[in-house]
């Protein structure tokens, strides 16, 4: 607030408001974990109107929402690479044996073993790719 950065001030201001909203629905203090998600799915909101606005023509609202999406993204957890996501999946699928049926038993598992460091979409392209292999 002191530096006068309007952008980073909002964002954080939208966001302690998507907290405290979790917080007063869940009746109790939220978790540092469910407060991950609560930032992640605000960064999720930012990707999803990033592709509205480019499909629009609207470059400003796509550099603001970019600009926004930044500033939250630094509170996520170290993102992991698309290498280590494969990695665990075909762990996952050794380990559990899962064949070509069992796509939301291996989501289910990597997502719980990633906590939050990678997005459900790549963890689903992926998942989709080794049990095509």
């Amino acid at each position: 607030m002191r530096a006068k950065d309007e952008l980073v001030v909002g964002a954080l201001r939208i966001l302690k408001s998507e907290i405290q909203n979790a917080e007063i629905e869940k009746r109790s203090e939220l978790t540092e974990e469910e407060a991950m998600k609560v930032i992640a799915k605000k960064v999720k909101q930012h990707k999803d109107s990033i592709e509205s606005f480019k499909s629009g023509n609207r470059q400003d609202l796509v550099d603001h929402e970019e600009k926004q999406m930044a500033v939250l993204a630094k509170y996520l957890p170290q993102q992991m690479g698309e290498d280590q996501v494969r990695e665990m999946v075909k762990a996952v699928i050794s380990e559990t044996g899962a064949g070509q049926n069992d796509f939301g038993k291996v989501m289910k598992e990597v997502l719980a073993r990633a906590k939050g460091q990678t997005d459900g979409s790549v963890v689903s392209k992926i998942v989709k790719e080794e049990l095509a292999s």
